[in-house]
């Protein structure tokens, strides 16, 4: 049933460690990785040039493009864009060119339909040794894959941090020091507009001190748009907070599992979400994996790993391998599968699809 294209890793994604203040610690994940955000920048700018029939869009437009986000994201969160100019500066690239691939989403505006991702939760209550478990399918462009990479990240002004990041953007689903893990699927609200992208939002839930800080994040004004945000805590808590540009809602785990994908599930946001027959394989996955989840009151890292490894509804199941569509917009497999042990303060990872590719166990210090 599996395609022979699927990629396998002998090595596993590299750590690096960076540290000081923002611009510092953007500089030092350039110089470290320099190859990667060189790769991402050629491979959004490829993206761009040969889909131009769908979205009317050169290279130079895309920068245009950017540049109209920026100054949202300078106004509320001038660290990060300090992340990125020090990125910018390590790895020797265009800014401006560092800001598309961090505005990717919002650029194209949302033609990426990427629909795959998906995020899982369980609590002590439902694991067997009473650790906080938290499972994320990174589904992007295949492209991309090679670009993968863990990183600790210990800011001056906020909590150190383990991260899994790709090319050229800022990190943004991992977990900190105050017990705080985040993961981000995609949606599509109708509400979409100018203003601090997706990434930048998303990066700043990793500096949170608290659920409440977090939360404040995903709903920062000005937003452009919004993931759906899986956030939980060492202590048990869960939630999925789903977000567009001018709306959000906040869906609590009552019974200590948590499953989302690329679509709304608060009834609020599902009034306003684009496009919802484009999203059908996102529901199929959504109620799989909900229904993997709940068929164990005793989950592991190992039971984890085989729902993130499930091929139901092959290729568009949760271990994704649709790269087989001609349209470079539709084309996206699972580039990395990782579990986060809140408890433990463990990152377990699978560089590339996890059915072919080995979790391999990351230690770090927070």
């Amino acid at each position: 049933m599996l395609d022979h294209t699927t990629v396998t890793h002998s090595n596993p994604p590299p750590l690096i460690h960076v540290k000081g203040s923002h611009r510092e610690i953007g500089r030092q994940i350039g110089e470290a990785v320099r190859p990667l955000i060189e790769h991402s920048i050629h491979n959004a700018r490829h993206l761009v040039e040969t889909t131009y029939d769908n979205l009317q869009l050169t290279w130079d437009g895309a920068q245009i493009q950017a540049r109209k986000y920026m100054p949202f994201a300078q106004e509320r969160y001038p660290q990060y864009v300090d992340e990125l100019l020090g990125m910018a500066e390590g790895a020797n690239v265009n800014y401006t060119e560092l800001a598309v691939v961090n505005g990717l989403e919002a650029v194209t505006t949302d033609a990426l339909h990427l629909t795959k991702c998906t995020s899982l939760a369980v609590n002590e209550m439902n694991t067997a040794d009473g650790h906080v478990l938290v499972a994320h399918n990174e589904d992007w462009l295949p492209d991309d894959e090679p670009d993968v990479y863990i990183v600790h990240v210990e800011a001056e002004d906020e909590p150190a941090f383990v991260a899994m990041s790709y090319g050229g953007l800022l990190p943004n689903v991992g977990f900190n020091e105050a017990g705080i893990a985040q993961c981000c699927d995609t949606v599509y609200p109708s509400d979409t507009r100018i203003g601090i992208p997706r990434v930048i939002v998303s990066r700043a839930v990793l500096g949170a001190k608290t659920i409440g800080q977090a939360f404040r994040h995903t709903i920062v004004p000005l937003r452009a748009a919004g993931y759906s945000h899986l956030i939980a805590h060492v202590s048990g808590e869960l939630y999925n907070v789903e977000v567009s540009a001018r709306n959000f809602d906040i869906l609590n785990s009552e019974d200590g599992y948590l499953a989302h994908t690329n679509n709304y599930l608060s009834p609020k946001m599902e009034a306003i979400e684009s496009e919802s027959d484009e999203l059908v394989h996102t529901r199929v996955r959504y109620f799989r994996a909900r229904r993997l989840l709940k068929q164990s009151k005793k989950h592991t890292i190992k039971s984890l790993e085989a729902i993130l490894q499930d091929h139901v509804n092959y290729p568009d199941s949760i271990c994704n391998h649709s790269i087989f569509d001609i349209d470079p917009l539709d084309r996206e497999k699972t580039i990395v599968s990782m579990i986060m042990d809140l408890t433990a303060g463990q990152m377990i990872v699978a560089w590339g699809n996890p059915c072919k590719n080995s979790y391999h166990t990351y230690n770090v210090e927070l």
